[in-house]
């Protein structure tokens, strides 16, 4: 069963920094693509950053261009967002997610797999 353990979440203080992680399990093949996505609470879901697993060519909103970085550790299965000068703005669930077909990587309904998600919330 494939699982995707997002983590790393928590409480900072505005200018502050974290990094998540996205630990994946239970799949024999390759994601495709593995991407971030965030939800505060009253809005829909965004995605946040992606990351095109063969090249590792990546893409990111633009609320969070020049602050987040997505990268990848493939020995370890794992995905991390690096989160710096953040900002009340960015307080949200942030979810993981993979997947193994194409479409447009902003596209939430283009995903075969969620983590459960992680909490970040920023103080100001």
């Amino acid at each position: 069963q494939v699982q995707l353990r997002d983590s790393g979440g928590g409480p900072v203080q505005a200018g502050g920094s974290l990094r998540l992680s996205c630990a994946a399990s239970g799949y024999t093949g390759s994601f495709v693509r593995m991407s971030w996505f965030r939800q505060a609470p009253g809005k829909e879901r965004e995605a946040v950053a992606s990351i095109y697993t063969a090249g590792g060519i990546t893409a990111y909103a633009d609320s969070v261009k020049g602050r987040f970085t997505i990268s990848q550790d493939n020995a370890k299965n794992t995905v991390y967002l690096q989160m710096i000068s953040l900002n009340p703005g960015d307080t949200a669930m942030y979810y993981c997610a993979a997947r193994t077909g194409g479409g447009t990587w902003i596209d939430a309904g283009s995903y075969n797999y969620w983590g459960h998600g992680t909490q970040v919330t920023v103080s100001s």
